[in-house]
């Protein structure tokens, strides 16, 4: 900044001859700042202080905001403020969004980009979380804002949040916590400093830019040392440091995608989903370019991480229900890997916007292959037998082989995914729940489930308490559909499908459906009879998972069950179960917890 003579002419007659402070343990003022109206201790431009009390107030006119000063390093001209208000970090947020802060910038070289959040609390009480840092006077009812690193991962924010703006590049968090360090590039008195010396104007009116600063001996010492630095290196500094800056920025994007990939293949190596805005799901859909498919809870899209990995995005619709089921799904099988269960890439939790990313399964659900032995897309006895061996032991590992178990609740074809090798994968955990291994019942409130596949205890307590069983019996429903090649939901005949299946075995016919060969015919009876022990009335009547395992493996001779529809013969109430039309008497279902 150029000064015309007259003002230089000014300032030299106002040169600071000695010190001042606002309290007894206030900093020392001495030039370059000086206390505003006052002729002895007057500031160069930009550096005027002023006395509150025993506080020394900085103020920014510009922004309307006040700091205390704690300490004034003149060698390393650097100065130290806090916030009155206790809102440091919105003062740097808004200090740093104007174009400058003249005459000081951060002290800090690392600057880094950061991300405002409003994040929904739900009525937990504010705190920092791993990576973020809460801005409480920010805060108001029921929301809380965060600050994040721009590039950083995002899993830990809570999940009710909304993206609310990018700041300018700041220095690390960690240097602004409780105080603000900013420094001073002119006037350049720290050389004078360094020496035991002080610095003041030049008094010469004829003194050009390169030598307005002189350093003198603090004892009157009229020996003048003229400033070594000059405006001119400064400047070329500047100049310097302007150009790094924008070739950084330059590649900024490219450096946060390469970030973004990294994280993800961190994250898939450690089992962790990854979470991801909503502009990232836009891209990995390329503008959801490709659906491949929509139900009631949301339309599935084909996604892209990389030119070999592929994903499918599930879009969560906005009104469907609380958030409760996505919330089911990202905790339940976020953290579990199984070979037979849906692998959860990542999710997307944007506002109300919600997104869930799996592992791509090009061969789409088992629901399309449910049909006829006669019909193009029938897979074979052995392959279906491979398949319902992947879906057991996958169940298996949900009932036993996590730290805490986990009931599924929705166990249906639609819910089975095939991968390239038609390698099952049990997806849709939006109606699971978790507990302990040794829990015996599981306390729900409404029945779950899809009709058709729903166990009766979920019903009715009448039949029995609700557990892992009930997960066995879907499971048994879904092994009988695949057997008989029908869809058990579609099923209008007045005779029960399952009953039937069990009548023909019974009285030693084979199942009427077609089969070329002796050893097929034995892979079909075999499923059959395991699906109807997983079908017994009674959920003390059906086996364990890992039974229903060493019986698929032939580990364990198979004989007809008990008929698990004999004991419903004499019942006045029956529950509608898919395929057969069942008189209803609602008075039973009032027992719904």
């Amino acid at each position: 900044m150029y000064w015309s003579s007259t003002l230089l002419l000014v300032l030299a007659l106002l040169v600071e001859v000695g010190g001042a402070t606002c309290g007894r343990k206030g900093p020392s003022i001495r030039f370059p700042f000086g206390l505003k109206h006052d002729k002895n201790h007057s500031a160069y431009p930009g550096f005027e202080l002023s006395c509150s009390g025993k506080h020394t107030v900085l103020e920014l006119p510009k922004l309307s905001l006040k700091f205390f000063v704690g300490h004034i390093n003149y060698k390393a001209q650097v100065i130290d403020l806090h916030d009155p208000d206790n809102c440091l970090r919105r003062q740097v947020i808004q200090i740093h969004n104007l174009p400058s802060i003249s005459p000081f910038r951060f002290a800090q070289d690392d600057l880094f980009n950061y991300t405002l959040f409003n994040c929904s609390t739900k009525g937990e009480g504010y705190s920092d979380t791993y990576g973020f840092t809460s801005i409480p006077c920010l805060a108001g009812p029921g929301y809380q804002i965060y600050l994040s690193l721009s590039g950083g991962a995002i899993e830990y924010l809570p999940l009710y949040c909304t993206k609310l703006n990018n700041t300018s590049p700041l220095p690390h968090t960690r240097y602004w916590s409780s105080t603000l360090r900013l420094k001073w590039l002119e006037p350049n008195c720290g050389h004078c400093e360094a020496k035991g010396q002080r610095c003041h104007l030049n008094k010469d009116n004829n003194a050009t830019n390169l030598e307005m600063i002189e350093c003198f001996h603090r004892k009157g010492d009229n020996k003048k040392f003229v400033a070594i630095g000059s405006t001119f290196g400064a400047a070329a500094l500047t100049v310097v440091l302007i150009l790094v800056y924008r070739a950084y920025n330059s590649n900024k994007q490219g450096k946060e995608h390469k970030l973004r990939i990294e994280r993800f293949l961190e994250d898939y190596k450690a089992l962790k989903p990854s979470r991801y805005t909503y502009a990232d799901i836009k891209q990995i859909t390329s503008q959801f370019l490709e659906k491949l498919g929509e139900g009631a809870y949301g339309t599935v899209y084909k996604g892209k991480l990389s030119a070999d990995f592929f994903v499918a995005v599930k879009i969560l619709n906005s009104s469907k229900g609380n958030g409760d089921e996505f919330i089911n799904e990202v905790g339940t099988i976020g953290r579990i890997h199984h070979v037979n269960v849906v692998r959860l890439v990542g999710y997307c939790a944007d506002g109300a916007r919600r997104a869930l990313v799996y592992e791509f399964s090009p061969n789409g659900s088992l629901q399309q292959y449910i049909s006829s032995p006669d019909s193009e897309h029938f897979l074979g006895w052995e392959k279906l037998k491979d398949i319902t061996l992947g879906i057991a032991k996958g169940i298996e590992y949900l009932h036993q082989g996590c730290d805490q178990r986990i009931l599924h609740f929705d166990i249906k074809p639609h819910n089975v995914l095939l991968d390239q090798n038609f390698i099952p994968k049990i997806s849709d955990f939006g109606l699971a729940k978790l507990c302990s291994k040794d829990q015996s019942i599981v306390s729900m409130t409404t029945a779950r489930g899809t009709m058709g596949y729903i166990a009766p205890e979920v019903f009715s307590r009448n039949f029995g308490i609700v557990s892992y069983k009930s997960d066995i019996y879907s499971f048994g429903m879904m092994l009988l559909e695949m057997v008989g090649g029908k869809k058990i939901t579609d099923v209008k005949e007045e005779v029960y499908y399952p009953e039937w299946i069990y009548n023909l075995l019974e009285e030693g016919e084979d199942l009427r459906i077609h089969i070329d060969k002796e050893e097929d015919a034995k892979i079909a009876q075999m499923l059959a009879i395991v699906g109807l022990w997983c079908i017994q009335w009674h959920p003390t009547d059906r086996p364990s998972m890992k039974v229903v395992v060493q019986m698929l493996e032939g580990e364990e001779k198979l004989t007809l069950p008990p008929n698990p529809f004999a004991s419903t013969e004499s019942m006045k109430t029956r529950v509608d179960m898919p395929g057969r039309r069942m008189n209803l008497e609602l008075e039973t279902i009032t027992e719904l917890e």
